[in-house]
């Protein structure tokens, strides 16, 4: 069977492709369900799913600072909730909601008790076990302001090297400490990223399930500059340390933080490891300060962030290309097998996406999509389409190699083409980092 992709579109023109009618589809569980049903039910179904284990995995990357986060920052409680009514009415044995957001989420927020509640009343409904899982094994408690390490033992998780394999190895160098992630101690990230070797801390959860189905947020990002059906399956990664973000320095110091060799941007860059080195210390305040102040003092411009959030990052889209290789040939022996060993669906939430400075500061753009695909590159491909960003300059998009040859794309039931697409265009705003680059590119 070809590989496909199956959008279903809300909106009948421009007069309500508008966050307030896009709002009242989210309230619409019944009307929800439908259109799920309709454009998974080839691929999910009785036949597929009626007694196995099924694990979804939302995107949960922190709770709401503010109202219109409920409808952009994550994926809808009530899109989730209608695919779990879907999925429950086919009889699985059991299902898992998991996912690892920031160290920083507060997960009692982000999971009210009405959306709690909701999945308790289903579970007993339809007799089904359903369990919600938090996979970080690090937490920052932000009302005690101290961090909570070894939250999940390691025996939770199986540790998967990618090794030569990695999209990471062409930019690995020998006895060189180089990747980082903001706010961890780069130490322990080099004891899992080095040339030769790539690890990643896999939830056993994902190996022990029958169907995995990803349940995106499509939004902008201002590492990746879109995070839709590819980088969702971060989150089955539960220890960040084991994730590099970016590699220390600006470009011409073999870094890609950000353009250049700023001296003080690099020594910004040093205190802000001196920091995280201590991060449980009274001296880590005093290094983040040291930090910030050297960061001002090199006068950024927009392109200049000290977390490298802009075009130029060459690292994260090879990280979320390594878990998609995890995702599709990982084993729970650790090794990557030559075959695919489980197939991925992704059931995207397009309905109302995020636009700006995604993925933790999103502003609403209504889309009006929800897309079905076991092809999360093309998927990825159609939404930015649907954003107005040109594809070819997207490294996340253009090293998956994708090529629309035997793939089959239907809109709301009917077959089209790959072009047809660009009439339903609604022009995002991308991240502070990709204005500049994109706006060129145009």
């Amino acid at each position: 069977m070809p590989e496909f992709l199956n959008l279903y579109y809300f909106c009948n023109g421009s007069e309500n492709r508008t966050v307030e009618y896009l709002s009242s589809v989210y309230s619409d569980k019944d009307r929800l369900a439908e259109v799920i049903e309709e454009i998974t039910k080839e691929h999910l179904n009785a036949k597929t799913i009626k007694g196995k284990s099924v694990l979804l995995k939302p995107n949960w990357v922190k709770h709401s600072s503010k109202t219109e986060d409920e409808l952009c920052l994550r994926t809808n409680d009530n899109f989730l909730l209608s695919t779990l009514t879907y999925i429950l009415k086919n009889s699985p044995s059991k299902v898992i909601i998991a996912d690892a957001p920031i160290q920083r989420c507060d997960w009692k927020k982000m999971l009210s008790i009405t959306f709690l509640a909701e999945l308790k009343k289903l579970s007993y409904q339809f007799n089904i076990p359903v369990e919600v899982i938090d996979f970080r094994r690090q937490i920052i408690n932000t009302r005690q302001g101290n961090v909570l390490t070894e939250v999940r033992p390691l025996s939770d998780y199986v540790i998967v090297d990618t090794g030569e394999k990695s999209y990471l190895e062409p930019v690995s160098l020998p006895n060189e400490n180089r990747f980082r992630v903001t706010c961890y101690d780069p130490d322990r990230m080099r004891e899992a990223h080095t040339q030769g070797i790539h690890k990643y801390c896999i939830a056993k959860e994902f190996f022990e399930a029958d169907v995995v189905i990803s349940l995106p947020k499509i939004k902008t990002h201002e590492k990746t500059c879109i995070t839709g059906a590819l980088k969702n399956l971060v989150g089955i990664n539960g220890d960040k340390d084991f994730l590099p973000h970016h590699r220390i320095g600006g470009t011409q110091r073999g870094g890609d933080c950000y353009p250049g060799k700023s001296i003080l941007r690099y020594w910004a860059e040093l205190a802000l490891d001196r920091a995280n080195h201590r991060q449980q210390s009274v001296g880590s305040r005093y290094w983040r300060y040291l930090s910030a102040i050297l960061w001002r003092l090199s006068i950024p411009s927009s392109e200049h962030q000290l977390a490298a959030g802009w075009y130029g990052n060459d690292t994260v889209w090879r990280m979320v290309l390594d878990l998609n290789l995890i995702a599709e040939y990982g084993k729970s022996d650790g090794l990557i097998s030559t075959h695919k060993q489980r197939q991925i669906f992704s059931l995207c939430d397009a309905v109302i996406a995020g636009q700006g400075d995604g993925p933790l500061r999103p502003k609403p753009l209504p889309l009006g999509f929800i897309s079905f695909t076991d092809n999360s590159p093309l998927n990825d491909w159609i939404m930015a389409i649907l954003m107005g960003f040109n594809p070819d300059k997207i490294p996340i998009l253009k090293k998956t190699g994708l090529s629309s040859q035997g793939k089959k794309i239907t809109l709301n039931g009917e077959d089209i083409e790959m072009e047809e697409l660009a009439r339903h265009t609604q022009y995002a705003l991308p991240p502070t980092g990709w204005i500049k680059y994109l706006n060129f590119c145009q």
